[in-house]
């Protein structure tokens, strides 16, 4: 799969990597740094993620923001989108999934823990029939 990360933290974005390594999947992983920067990069319609994992609080454009945007957009609004955040705000939930969510899932602070949520939405997104360009 073709996984898309927007994460403000490179800290995030290297245990990200290190996690699916760890797991022996070969997934290709783009990082954008605030969803600016992931808008960007879904502007060529022929390279559109199969996966976005999408951090809530960034600065510039937070998350929120961001899957407003590409759920108003034609080309990206299947675009399956799963929350990765340490927000447990109910008001933060019930708004992505109001505006279209695929999954919110809160990073556990034990690296363990988040290697094993981490797998279990990869594998789920896995054996997805996932909107194709």
């Amino acid at each position: 799969m073709n996984i898309l990360f927007i994460e403000d933290d490179q800290i995030e974005g290297m245990k990200l990597q290190r996690t699916v390594s760890n797991l022996g999947m070969r997934h290709t992983i783009k990082i954008a740094q605030n969803g600016e920067e992931a808008l960007e990069l879904l502007q060529d319609p022929h390279a559109l993620p199969d996966l976005i994992l999408l951090d809530l609080n960034m600065p510039r454009m937070n998350g929120i923001e961001f899957l407003s945007r590409i759920k108003n957009n034609e080309a990206q609004k299947y675009l399956p989108t799963v929350i990765l955040t340490t927000s447990m705000n109910r008001e933060d939930l019930l708004e992505c999934y109001r505006i279209g969510i695929a999954g919110y899932v809160i990073k556990p602070l034990k690296y363990e823990d988040y290697e094993t949520k981490l797998q279990r939405v990869l594998e789920y997104w896995e054996v997805n029939e996932l909107v194709k360009p």
